[in-house]
């Protein structure tokens, strides 16, 4: 996916999943450039291959130990979280999502006008919106609270999730197949593309 921010280039994010022993694994590779600052973030999570709920997230820059981990141990029945040398642990009282697993499950919504899901830092609430065509392709359009999230999901099989709108510091970053209006550059831009597409899928 292309990342943008007021219509210019912004950096690109490269989705990865592939299926382990008894879990479905989601890795998130998002390199900002352009007009922001050169970061790398890596997410990671391990997810329940039908339900999608998570069963392990990491976070970080993707060189050395990730500056923040969670893990659902059912067996014990806790939660375990570390953000840099802090630890900590809760009961686990519910079946969680991880910011890349809720993502993955909105797909799976179908259209539906309301739901909630649990993540560690409090309870996402999904509100469907009217729908819109994102390249041509007719999407379920959905607003996340909180956050302030839109994410916007293909109708048709894969169900792909076309393009994402999340609020920053900076302003609202957008992800989408698509390329922005604004991105410098012509054979590199269609490379990202196709890359981006062959991902997605």
């Amino acid at each position: 996916m292309t990342l943008s921010l007021g219509g210019r280039f912004a950096g690109e994010q490269v989705w990865q999943l592939h299926p382990e022993r008894n879990v479905l694994s989601a890795r998130v590779q998002t390199d900002f450039a352009g007009v922001l600052p050169e970061i790398r973030r890596v997410q990671h999570s391990r997810m329940h291959p039908r339900t999608l709920v998570s069963q392990a997230y990491t976070e970080g820059d993707g060189r050395g130990r990730p500056t923040f981990e969670t893990s659902f141990d059912r067996r014990s029945g806790l939660v375990n979280l570390r953000q840099g040398r802090d630890e900590a642990s809760q009961p686990l009282t519910n079946e969680y999502h991880d910011p890349v697993s809720l993502l993955l499950w909105l797909r799976t919504l179908q259209g539906q006008e309301r739901a909630a899901a649990h993540l560690t830092g409090g309870r996402a609430l999904i509100q469907r919106l009217p729908d819109l065509e994102v390249d041509g392709h007719p999407c379920y359009t959905y607003f996340l609270r909180p956050g302030n999230a839109y994410v916007y999901v293909e109708q048709e099989s894969p169900h792909r999730l076309m393009r994402l709108i999340q609020p920053t510091d900076f302003g609202p970053i957008e992800a989408s197949i698509g390329l922005p209006r604004a991105r410098p550059g012509g054979s590199g831009s269609d490379k990202g593309r196709r890359r981006s597409r062959r991902e997605e899928r």
